[in-house]
């Protein structure tokens, strides 16, 4: 049996495939994997900062089409990059064990978290609304410059550019083996990550059962449990497009806690919520939590 593997040409998607098709080759060893690199909207324009392209599919939409089409038989992304809606004709069947979920600070000349206080200005790279608008929080007088490209690209930017420091997915660091760079890791209930933020997006056509079953071999519960609630609360809050959005969900044995963030495009209001229940009620509670936080924000314009 052969599979195609669609995956975006970038070195951490094509890392990361490669993971994935590694692990997947062991389990499956009758399975003959091929990788087939697609390039996406998104790796094509490269001038336009993420936040000012109105288009929630620019990572995923060419190669979903390849899977359509069976040019391909199945693909892996970024489950943070998937649009809330998806052809009926394409699934996520199986979700592997995430990666690290947090944000990491990488700081030039070794600089440390507790140096930023002392510095006059600050300069942080990063195109994220969230995680500029969480860290301005913290540190009122952080500005942010937005940027773009691969993680090689980003860190280049840090030591080349006017910037004191990047924020990147602990994730992707890890995954091309860059964490030794990392100066901080933010904790995910502080500087609450991008929904499914380190877990992999493995597609696959909707009746291709002779693939789901080659992939059922790397489901994990935990990540699924995860995945349900933070897409869930994705999928109800389904704010502007480039509103600062960020979900995670927190497992202590049969309970979970999902923590959030939530708020305009602007920044002048950003909402902290989080609720708690059982595993089997994650896709629920992740709903009813970005329903009250929608809510919390709509009243909060409402009392100026």
């Amino acid at each position: 049996m052969k599979i195609i593997v669609g995956s975006r040409g970038s070195q951490l998607a094509l890392t990361q495939t490669k993971l994935i098709v590694n692990e997947l080759s062991k389990l499956n060893p009758n399975v003959n994997f091929e990788i087939k690199v697609i390039k996406t909207k998104g790796d094509k324009i490269q001038d336009i900062p993420l936040d000012k392209m109105n288009d929630k599919g620019i990572f995923v939409k060419e190669i979903e089409e390849q899977l359509i089409s069976y040019e391909i038989d199945m693909a892996v992304h970024s489950m943070k990059d998937m649009p809330t809606k998806m052809d009926e004709r394409l699934v996520f069947p199986v979700i592997p064990k995430r990666e690290d979920p947090r944000d990491a600070l990488i700081l030039k000349n070794n600089l440390k978290l507790e140096d930023l206080s002392m510095l006059e200005t600050m300069i942080i790279g990063t195109g994220s609304k969230r995680r500029s608008y969480q860290f301005k929080a913290a540190y009122p007088k952080a500005e942010f410059e937005p940027i773009r490209g691969n993680i090689d690209t980003r860190i280049n930017k840090l030591h080349t550019q006017n910037l004191d420091g990047i924020i990147l997915a602990a994730s992707g660091l890890k995954r091309i083996s860059r964490e030794n760079e990392i100066s901080h890791y933010f904790d995910e209930k502080t500087m609450i990550p991008a929904p499914c933020q380190g877990i992999l997006a493995l597609q696959t056509r909707t009746n291709d059962y002779q693939v789901i079953a080659v992939l059922s071999k790397v489901e994990d519960r935990c990540s699924r449990i995860q995945y349900i609630a933070e897409r869930a609360y994705l999928e109800e809050i389904e704010g502007g497009c480039h509103a600062p959005v960020g979900a995670y969900c927190e497992i202590n044995e049969d309970k979970i806690t999902i923590y959030a963030v939530y708020g305009d495009e602007q920044g002048s209001k950003l909402i902290r919520d989080n609720i708690t229940g059982t595993t089997d009620n994650a896709d629920e509670l992740g709903r009813t939590l970005a329903k009250k936080m929608k809510r919390a924000l709509e009243e909060s314009y409402e009392k100026r």
